[in-house]
Order: C-alpha cells, then sequence, then structure tokens
C-alpha cells in the first residue's frame, strides 16, 4: 500500500485540519500531511531539523488552499535512510513523492533550509513548478552570513533537544517576533518533534558547498521573495542578492520579521502569499 493513515481530519471544520499519513517512496516511509482545498496544490518544504507541524500556524491562516508537506527523512516521524543525500536527491523524492499521491502542476514555498531545497527543486522540475515562494533563504554557501553567534546556536540540534536550551537561544536565533514575545518560544516548543541527530546531521551535509548563484537567472517561474529585517539567521541582503538574478521575481521585506515570520507574522505575510499566488498569469 502506498500509504497508511496516521490521523486524519475532524468533519465541520471551516478549515479542515490536516491528513496525516504515511507514504513509502524510494523503500522510506515518509510522514505526510495534506490539507484539503482548491487551486494549484502548493507543497511546503520546512526549516532544518523542523517537523511539519511547526508550520500549522502558517497553514490555519491560508484558509482554502490545498497544501501538502512531509517531514524529511530522519526529522518528525519520517523514517531514516541509510546515506545522505544532497539537493538534488531530496528534490527528486518530492518529486516521487507527487508522483505517489496522484499531484501534477504545483506551486512550492520553502523557508530557510526549505528554501534552498525549494530552490533546487523549481531548477529540477521546471514544468512541475508553477509558481515559487522562498522565504527567510538564500542562495546557499556564496551569500552572506548571519550573525556568528546565532549561526553557531543554530548549527547544533540543541534547540530541538533542550527546551531550556530552546528557551534561551531562540531570541539569539530567530530574532524578530520572538524577542518581543517570550510566550512565542513556548508556543514553538509545544509543536515540536525532536530530530535524529543521523537526521538532522544528513540535512546539513545536503546543503553542504551548494549554492544556486549560478543558475538563479535560470529559473523562469514566477518568484516570490519573503525576508524579515531582523533575522539573525538569514540577513535580508541576501534576499535583495536572489531578486537581481531571479528573471521574473516580486521582493517583499517584512519590517520586525524574524526568521520565523512564515508562523509568527501571518497577518502580515499571508495576503501577499495569497495574492501572489492567485493573481492571473499575466499580472506576474
Amino acid at each position: 500500500m502506498a500509504a497508511v493513515i496516521d490521523s486524519q481530519t475532524s468533519s465541520g471544520q471551516a478549515t479542515p485540519e490536516p491528513l496525516i499519513e504515511y507514504v513509502d517512496v524510494d523503500g522510506v516511509m515518509l510522514r505526510v500531511a495534506t490539507r484539503p482545498g482548491s487551486g494549484v496544490p502548493l507543497l511546503l518544504f520546512n526549516g532544518i531539523g523542523a517537523n511539519f507541524e511547526l508550520v500549522f500556524p502558517f497553514m490555519d491562516a491560508l484558509p482554502g488552499k490545498e497544501i501538502v508537506i512531509f517531514d524529511i527523512p530522519g526529522t518528525g516521524r519520517s523514517r531514516m535512510w541509510l546515506r545522505p543525500r544532497r539537493f538534488s536527491g531530496l528534490a527528486t523524492l518530492a518529486s516521487k513523492l507527487l508522483d505517489r499521491m496522484g499531484y501534477q502542476e504545483i506551486d512550492v514555498l520553502g523557508v530557510s533550509w526549505g528554501g534552498a531545497l525549494a530552490q533546487q527543486f523549481a531548477r529540477q522540475y521546471p514544468d512541475r513548478c508553477r509558481r515559487l515562494v522562498l522565504a527567510a533563504t538564500s542562495p546557499g554557501a556564496i551569500s552572506i552570513p548571519g550573525k556568528p553567534k546565532a549561526l553557531i546556536k543554530m548549527v547544533t540540534p540543541m534547540r530541538y533537544i533542550s527546551a531550556q536550551y530552546m528557551q534561551k537561544a531562540a531570541p539569539h536565533i530567530y530574532g524578530g517576533e520572538m524577542r518581543k514575545k517570550p510566550h512565542l518560544v513556548a508556543e514553538h516548543g509545544a509543536r515540536l518533534i525532536p530530530p535524529s541527530i543521523a537526521g538532522y546531521l544528513y540535512q546539513l551535509i545536503a546543503g553542504m558547498g551548494w549554492t544556486s548563484v549560478h543558475w538563479l537567472h535560470k529559473l523562469l517561474q514566477p518568484t516570490l521573495i519573503l525576508a524579515g529585517d531582523d533575522d539573525p539567521i538569514v540577513p535580508p541582503v541576501n534576499s535583495r542578492l536572489m531578486s537581481l538574478l531571479i528573471p521574473n521575481n516580486r521582493l517583499h521585506i517584512i519590517h520586525g520579521g524574524g526568521h520565523l515570520f512564515l508562523i509568527h507574522s501571518t497577518r502580515k505575510v499571508v495576503p501577499v502569499i495569497q495574492k501572489f499566488l492567485d493573481a492571473p498569469d499575466d499580472e506576474l
């Protein structure tokens, strides 16, 4: 069987809960969440070490849109695989998952580490990716690095393992909203499923030395680039760089937004994304 149901949507809700299932792709059981909706489905690629529950606030704020997201092997509750894969291999995995689930043309949104994977996916599967949204991300190895203290705290999975470490480190790592509203750290932690150490390491390996700088000019999909102006990990100058290189793009800076503006500044971000995804082709 392609899928095993883990939990499913409750009926009678204005915004249905995601259907969670396991799908076997290349011998790896991926935990997948799909939220019913209309229009072109939206595939989400999450940040490093992050399980898909962490972006449920964003999904809830985007009603009516069909959304698909999966835990990368070794994160959340997706099974671990035997060897690490580069972003190209992860993009292939995502495409095979879409095949198994019966999806054809899709929109793609990637945040942070997942933004790099989204770029790779759009490059490998240009006929499959209709529109591209890049949030809090960069072109990889050739980019402007974040603050050293934030990067040192971010590169280890300790924030996912220790609640005390997360409480202390989150404002410095994520900036923006988490500096001003400490309760957001606890809310974030409550949705968190710690990744395996190997899974986190494999995700680091996937992006090691990777860069999109030399081929961003070949991305022909209409692209929305989003950045927070208080992001300690990915300075917004990287979004400006990508905006110079991608032919058909729109750049939007979220004032006061940190690295997690996608889930903590939904009122500012969701209308921008919704307008971009719903716009007629001749307006992009």
